[in-house]
């Protein structure tokens, strides 16, 4: 297999690019794409074999937790119980370099769910590429952060990206450089909110 590369623009993508990108992952494809935080691989909503290929691409076990990227806060509920306190703190932080986890409604297919705890991690990005395949494909995508086994930090060059993946994934789109930093991760899932992951963006809101 070998992967397409598309380069769009950070700012200004290009719907020609966009399109190609959301035929893949309609497809059953596995795609590298940035986002406000860092490189992330992602997958169509439901499919099983492409979120099997993410976890092996990360050497990820069953307890890990992927997320849901969505284009707003209106998509989360179909996925995760929100309470009004939940659903404040997420309009305050969203969209943003934060992902935040949440217990899983009964609607929810158990594969998407941490294993464990019956949770699912949400994000909303605040960058222009995701959001317009988002936009494109009308509904989320199932996401992991592109980091690879043995490494220390995300990559974030297209054309190393390329080069290391092109056996592995359906497509890499090469936004530039946007950064070596994950999401935060909060865990709003319990009493109070719990910081998992020091990443980009400001934590100190949730002690």
């Amino acid at each position: 297999m070998t992967s397409r590369y598309l380069e769009i623009h950070p700012t200004d993508p290009q719907l020609r690019l966009i399109r190609q990108a959301v035929e893949i992952i309609r497809e059953g494809g596995v795609v590298v794409y940035p986002t406000d935080s860092c490189y992330a691989l992602g997958c169509h909503l439901g499919d099983k074999a492409a979120m099997e290929r993410i976890s092996r691409i990360r050497e990820t076990d069953r307890h890990h937790h992927f997320t849901l990227v969505c284009s707003d806060l209106s998509e989360i509920a179909n996925y995760a119980r929100v309470s009004n306190a939940q659903y404040r703190t997420l309009k305050a932080f969203t969209p943003g370099p934060y992902t935040f986890i949440l217990q899983a409604t009964k609607e929810t297919p158990r594969r998407l769910q941490n294993e464990k705890r019956k949770t699912i991690g949400i994000r909303v990005p605040d960058h222009p590429v995701p959001m317009a395949i988002l936009d494109e494909l009308g509904e989320p995508i199932m996401s992991s952060t592109l980091i690879l086994p043995g490494d220390e930090h995300p990559m974030t060059d297209g054309r190393e990206i390329q080069e290391r993946l092109y056996h592995f994934v359906d497509a890499v789109i090469d936004s530039g450089n946007c950064g070596l930093e994950p999401s935060s991760v909060i865990d709003l899932a319990g009493p109070a909110p719990v910081v998992v992951r020091r990443g980009k963006g400001d934590v100190s809101a949730f002690g």
